[in-house]
């Protein structure tokens, strides 16, 4: 188990992040890897969260486990693990800041476009649900299993084909809830085949697990309060946010 005092003061923030993240604010467990990586190396770091998002995952599925979107898991897993393989196979010849650099910059178009749209019809019809159509959707489901796999930014790739649909606040969050479930168990495998999950690293997310979970409730208990009509534009600025995060990370990887 890990003992260093600063791995810890970077950590527990990340893992609350995560916690409201399962919980239903997408996106702002993003940080998490990055901040650990201030104390230990990048894929230690991401070795140690993969097992606390499984737990969380369990949390975050059973509290929404009534409310969820069948024909996009459908749709959007399959080509997901698809994603997936690619990420593992390619990962040598895929250049990681590139990725970032690239999911973070169409995240903040597509957001900003859409909170944009909505400024427009205030007070109004608010902006139109639009379902997509299914080769996007395979397709931006498959983008969201290869940058898990590459760059743990899935979420973007996801949320661009699902939040245009406009799904009930519930129904959005078990959905993006059981996807990334799923998702996080295809990259075990992984994982596994690499030799990440060492003694130290199990040990070590073992010690945040708690904290993990009841974060996980928090979110949950914080979500539910967030008034339905809002909540899209929350998600919305902090999909914004996180793309900022992921262009930042990745320009500055780019030119390094």
């Amino acid at each position: 188990m890990l003992t260093d005092p600063l791995f810890y003061a970077v950590a527990i923030p990340g893992v609350i992040l995560l916690g409201l993240t399962k919980g239903g604010f997408a996106g702002i467990g993003v940080v998490v890897v990055p901040l650990m990586s201030l104390a230990v190396s990048p894929v230690m770091a991401a070795s140690i969260v993969l097992p606390i998002l499984l737990v969380q995952d369990v949390v975050s599925v059973w509290a929404f486990r009534k409310s969820w979107d069948k024909g996009l898991l459908i749709l959007m897993l399959p080509a997901a693990a698809v994603g997936i393989f690619l990420g593992w196979a390619l990962a040598a010849l895929v250049n990681e800041s590139a990725v970032e650099a690239a999911v973070g910059a169409i995240a903040i178009v597509f957001a900003s476009q859409r909170l944009w749209a909505e400024r427009a019809l205030k007070g109004a019809e608010r902006v139109e649900a639009t379902p997509g159509r299914p080769w996007f959707g395979v397709l931006c489901g498959a983008t969201a299993g290869f940058t898990s796999q590459i760059a743990h930014a899935g979420g973007p790739p996801f949320q661009i084909y699902v939040l245009p649909r406009h799904l009930p606040r519930d129904t959005f969050i078990g959905t993006s809830a059981i996807f990334f479930a799923v998702v996080n168990w295809m990259k075990v495998p992984a994982y596994v085949a690499l030799g990440q999950f060492t003694p130290t690293v199990l040990a070590t997310a073992g010690v945040l697990l708690p904290l993990a979970i009841v974060s996980t409730w928090a979110g949950v208990w914080l979500v539910r309060r967030v008034p339905a009509e809002g909540f899209y534009k929350v998600i919305y600025v902090l999909l914004v946010l996180v793309g900022g995060k992921l262009l930042l990370d990745g320009g500055r990887g780019l030119l390094t």
